[in-house]
């Protein structure tokens, strides 16, 4: 099996938000998961570990995803139907 950093829709390229972002190649559908972007590991700074998919969507005022605290990850999912094409976006808290 090979070891794919980010789900098959998803891609990073320039973001015109700040430096690269996260974009779909599909349209995805509102309240879906997209997946896991931190997992709580204390030897870091923050206290969490980021993934591929925590290190590169950028910030929004007005988020096409929002980010979810469960156990021990950070999750990200959709708030509202996502095109293709458009970058994913969370509001930082």
């Amino acid at each position: 099996m090979t070891y794919r950093p980010l789900p098959p829709y998803l891609t990073i390229k320039q973001s015109n938000i700040d430096g690269l972002g996260l974009f779909t190649n599909e349209n995805i559908d509102s309240n879906f998961r997209i997946g896991i972007t931190h997992v709580r590991d204390f030897r870091f700074q923050d206290g969490y570990s980021r993934t591929p998919l925590g290190g590169f969507f950028n910030h929004s005022d007005e988020p096409n995803c929002k980010v979810v605290y469960e156990d021990d990850f950070i999750y990200l999912d959709t708030i509202r139907e996502i095109k293709s094409g458009e970058e994913l976006t969370a509001k930082y808290t």
